[in-house]
């Protein structure tokens, strides 16, 4: 009997504690499942915020640089407003400096947001950052140099925006120098006389 009596007290406990870690892994489950539901939330109202505040960016992002550029729009209308007025040489004068000025403030304006010119007349040429759009040869400047630029290049933060369009300097002697040990390799030979030998 005692035997008896210990077994079912050691299944008892056995049970107890079966019982216990069954307790301890549904509690486990529910927190993880609440956690789980909190993070899916989370997500949701993020992909419903992220769009609204990358448009929200760009948009004070065009708002700073449209700001930046009015001072500039308000001087072209002062120099218009001059031109209809303006007579004579010194007048003319007045105007192209007026130009010349607003030119250089929207320029700084567009470096403050990280727009630079790309050099090109006097540089080697890097199709990267230049198109050629004809060749010229002048003897007294370097093969592959910028000779002329039709229109300025931009980068913005490093990245071409724009390539500069230019005249490439292309000295033919090099490439008649290059050509000729080519032409100087190629023997003639004559011609084969296929015409019949008379018999004596």
């Amino acid at each position: 009997m005692s035997a008896k009596k210990s077994k079912t007290k050691e299944d008892d406990k056995s049970h107890k504690e079966l019982k216990k870690q069954v307790e301890e892994l549904m509690a486990e489950k529910q927190d993880i499942f609440e956690k789980l539901q909190r993070v899916s939330a989370d997500y949701i109202n993020y992909q419903n915020r992220a769009p609204r505040q990358i448009a929200d960016s760009v948009a004070f992002e065009k708002k700073a640089i449209i700001r930046s550029l009015l001072p500039s729009l308000d001087n072209f209308a002062h120099a218009l407003a001059g031109a209809d007025s303006a007579k004579g040489p010194e007048a003319l004068d007045g105007i192209i400096k007026g130009i010349q000025m607003v030119f250089d403030q929207m320029l700084d304006a567009l470096k403050a947001h990280g727009v630079e010119q790309i050099p090109a007349i006097d540089c080697q040429f890097d199709p990267a950052m230049h198109e050629a759009m004809q060749t010229r040869a002048e003897v007294d400047k370097p093969d592959n140099i910028v000779l002329e630029e039709f229109q300025k290049g931009y980068t913005l933060k490093g990245q071409v925006l724009r390539p500069s369009k230019v005249i490439v300097n292309k000295l033919p002697g090099k490439e008649t120098a290059e050509k000729a040990p080519a032409e100087e390799e190629k023997t003639e030979t004559p011609p084969e006389d296929n015409t019949p030998k008379e018999e004596n």
